[in-house]
Formats: structure tokens, sequence, C-alpha cells
């Protein structure tokens, strides 16, 4: 009994220590210099989150070390590690990435030549001079009886063998689709520390594991950043 009290006095005394230390913290999320409303901010220490107002400001409570996530649909994420100077300066400005617009579907239709079109081609003088010269090596050619080496009428054995076609395997890329709709450029580099020629390598890595279908089911953010740190774990050790 005596161990069961002292253990929960313990846990109350940490967390007061704890919330006696969090400071409150004022920012701003802008994109470039316009201000952005309603972006999501996580503190993942603290499991407590808030959004921007209009004008793009925020506050919410941190400690040193904590990690904030910005979220908005429009914009890749943003993750900063909250340092003493960035509490006691408390005018934490953070700048988002627009996503880039998927393009619409590109129409391409077929060239129609005209009668004017296909009349210039045939009289293109080039092209007759072609002509001409290919007739007349044909008949002076033809008349030489010296034998070449080729066998006339022989079957021409240049024409490719069209073999039956192979099966295509489709590969279902659609959680590397995600993580790169969701993650701003320099994540990999700057977060995961994860060198520029072995991105594809590390994104294969992921999309083959089982949990990432489970992912696109549940499209959430934090869920599919804890799921990179992980295999970025693992990724390192291999």
């Amino acid at each position: 009994m005596k161990v069961k009290l002292l253990t929960t006095i313990s846990f109350f005394t940490y967390q007061l220590s704890i919330s006696q230390t969090e400071k409150l913290l004022k920012g701003k999320v802008v994109d470039q210099s316009y201000s952005l409303k309603d972006v999501e901010v996580i503190n993942k220490t603290a499991f407590t989150s808030t959004r921007t107002n209009e004008l793009g400001e925020f506050s919410i409570l941190v400690n040193p070390q904590d990690s904030l996530f910005f979220f908005h649909k429009n914009y890749f994420f943003t993750r900063i590690r909250i340092t003493a100077e960035n509490i006691q300066t408390n005018n934490l400005v953070i700048k988002m990435i627009l996503k880039p617009e998927e393009l619409d579907e590109v129409l391409v239709s077929r060239s129609v030549f005209t009668k004017g079109d296909i009349h210039k081609i045939v009289n293109d003088r080039e092209a007759t001079n072609e002509i001409i010269v290919r007739k007349q090596f044909d008949d002076v050619t033809s008349k030489v009886n010296v034998y070449d080496g080729k066998i006339k009428n022989a079957v021409n054995l240049s024409y490719p063998i069209f073999d039956k076609p192979k099966k295509k395997i489709e590969v279902d890329n659609r959680f590397k689709k995600l993580v790169k709709a969701s993650c701003p450029p320099d994540f990999f580099t700057n977060d995961l520390k994860i060198k520029a020629d072995e991105k594809e390598i590390f994104l294969n890595y992921c999309n083959d594991d089982p949990k990432s279908k489970t992912l696109l089911e549940k499209s959430n953010i934090l869920e599919l950043m804890d799921f990179l740190y992980a295999k970025n774990e693992e990724f390192k050790k291999l």
C-alpha cells in the first residue's frame, strides 16, 4: 500500500514539475508574406494542439526540446524542435511551403494533313532528288552481272521476331505518392538524414511494409511521421 502511495505521489510530483516549466509560446504561420489561418499546430511531445487564427497567430504551451508539427491540407507539413531561445524570444515565425498543384489531363490530338500539305511534301525538292538518285542506282545495279554475295528473293532476317507480350506487373505506389505529397522536399535530407540518392530506395523499403497500406486507409499524418521515423531507424541498420 505504501509503495502504491509513494508511486502515485511521485507521479503527480513529476507532472507538477513539468507543468511548472511549461511556457506559453506565441508565434505566427505564414506563406512567404501571407498569414495562414486554420493551420493545425500540434505539440507531439505534450499531446496538445491548437489552430492559427485569421492573422495566422497561435499560442501553445511548450518545453525545450518539444516537437511541434504544423499541418495544412494545401501545404507541406513543417516540423521544428523547440529551443530555449525560441521560448525566450517568444515570437516564432513558421514559413510553410505550398504544395504544387496537380495539372489536369492533357489532351493530345493527332495532326491532320490537308491536301495542300501533302502536295508540298510530294513536291519537296530534296525528297524528289533522293527518289531520282535511288532509282538511277537501282537501274545501274540491276544491269551489272556481278555477284555481290546477296541471295535474291531471300528471307530478310533483319525483321524483328515478336515474342508474346510479357505480362506487366503493376506495383502499388500509392504510399510513395502519399509521402511525397505530404512531406516537404528537404524532409528526407534534413530530418531523416537520408542521402538524395537513397531516397527512392528508402521509399521502396517503406512501401514493402504491409503497414504502409494501413496508413493509406487512415490518412493520419502523425502516424505517417511515426512510421517514417521508425522505418528510418531500421533502414540505417541495413
